[in-house]
C-alpha cells in the first residue's frame, strides 16, 4: 500500500524492488492512489493494482479491507501507516507509522526495512522505450522542463522558465539547438502556456496531453537535463536517470530533494517556515513563493550539473 501522490509513489519503488529481489517469484498486489496507478504497470509478478479512492468517514479503508481480506498474504507492506494490516490474514507486515523529518524519504524507507537507502526503480517495457525513441529523437540534445506543480504558489515563475530555456539552448550555450520537452498534466496547460508558446513547434516535445507515467519516464530518460519544481515529475525524471535539477521553496529539500547520483537541487533564500507563514497570510498566486529564486543562480546550477554528468 503506497501513496496517492506520484512523487511519494516513485520514492517507494526502491523498497518494492528490494522486496522483489528478496522474494523472487512473488505475486504482487499494489494499492495506491489513481494518479500513481500507471507507475506500477510493468512490475514483475504484478497480480493487480487496486486504486484507493478516498471516501468520507474513512470509507475507503473499509473498501480496501474488503478487497484484501479475501486473500492470504505472505507479507503486507503499508506505507500509509494505517491499521489495515492488523485485520488481514498475513504472515509478516511492514508498517510505516513514524516520520523522521530530518531524513530524506528514501532514507526513511531504508530505515523502515533495515537496509541502505533504496534507490527508486522504474520498470519500463520495450514498448515504452520504442515509443520514447520516436517522440524524443537522439539527433539533438533535449532539455526537459517540468514547470507546473499541484500547488501553483510553489512553482518558479513561468517567465523565468522561458528565460532559462532561451539561455540554455542559445547558440554557444551548453544545450545549443536542443529540443525542449515540456511535461505537465493536461489541466496544467493553462498555467504553463507562456512556455509552450515560446518554443518553436519544430523544437517542442509536448508531453502535457495525458501520457502515462512510464511513457513520460522513458522520454525523460533520453533528456540531457531536466529542470523543474518540486513535483512528482521531478522524482520521475531523477528515477529515470535524467540529470535532474529540482527547484524548491515552500517544501522541504531535506526530505524531498531529487534522489540519485545525477540529481541536484536549489532553493529560495527564505526557509520553508518563512514561506509557509507568507502562505498562511494569503500570498498564494502562481510563483508567489518562489520569486526570490534567482534566474542566474538556476542557470549556473544547471550548467554545473551538465558539466558534472557530461
Amino acid at each position: 500500500m503506497t501513496a496517492t501522490r506520484i512523487g511519494d509513489a516513485v520514492l517507494s519503488t526502491g523498497l518494492l524492488a528490494h522486496l522483489l529481489k528478496r522474494l523472487p517469484g512473488a505475486e504482487v498486489t499494489i494499492a495506491c492512489g489513481a494518479p500513481a496507478r500507471s507507475l506500477f504497470a510493468e512490475i514483475p509478478g504484478l497480480a493487480r493494482v487496486i486504486v484507493l479512492n478516498k471516501r468520507r468517514i474513512a470509507g475507503h479503508w473499509f473498501a480496501m479491507w474488503a478487497e484484501l481480506a479475501r486473500s492470504r498474504w505472505d507479507m503486507a507492506v503499508d506505507l500509509r501507516g494505517s491499521l489495515l494490516t492488523h485485520f488481514l490474514w498475513r504472515q509478516a507486515a511492514l508498517v510505516d507509522r513514524s516520520a523522521h523529518p530530518e531524513l530524506h524519504r528514501v532514507e526513511e524507507l531504508g530505515r523502515l526495512a533495515g537496509i541502505a537507502p533504496p534507490d527508486p526503480v522504474l520498470w519500463l517495457s520495450d514498448a515504452h522505450r520504442a515509443a520514447a525513441s520516436n517522440l524524443v529523437p537522439d539527433d539533438r540534445p533535449v532539455l526537459a522542463i517540468g514547470p507546473a506543480a499541484n500547488w501553483p504558489a510553489k512553482t518558479w515563475p513561468i517567465d523565468r522558465y522561458v528565460a532559462l530555456m532561451t539561455r540554455l539552448t542559445a547558440p554557444g550555450a551548453p544545450l545549443a539547438g536542443a529540443r525542449v520537452l515540456v511535461a505537465a498534466a493536461p489541466e496544467e496547460r493553462a498555467q504553463i502556456a507562456p512556455l509552450l508558446q515560446a518554443i518553436a513547434p519544430a523544437d517542442l516535445i509536448d508531453l502535457t496531453r495525458g501520457a502515462d507515467l512510464l511513457a513520460i519516464a522513458a522520454c525523460l530518460a533520453r533528456a540531457r537535463l531536466y529542470v523543474g519544481n518540486d513535483s512528482g515529475l521531478m522524482h520521475l525524471a531523477a528515477a529515470a536517470g535524467a540529470p535532474t535539477l529540482g527547484l524548491f521553496g515552500p517544501s522541504s529539500d531535506r526530505r524531498y530533494r531529487p534522489w540519485g547520483a545525477h540529481a541536484e537541487f536549489l532553493r529560495t533564500p527564505e526557509p520553508v517556515a518563512e514561506l509557509m507563514t507568507r502562505a498562511r497570510r494569503g500570498d498564494l498566486g502562481p510563483g508567489a513563493l518562489m520569486a526570490s529564486l534567482d534566474l542566474d543562480a538556476v542557470e549556473a546550477a544547471a550548467v554545473a550539473l551538465l558539466r558534472r554528468v557530461r
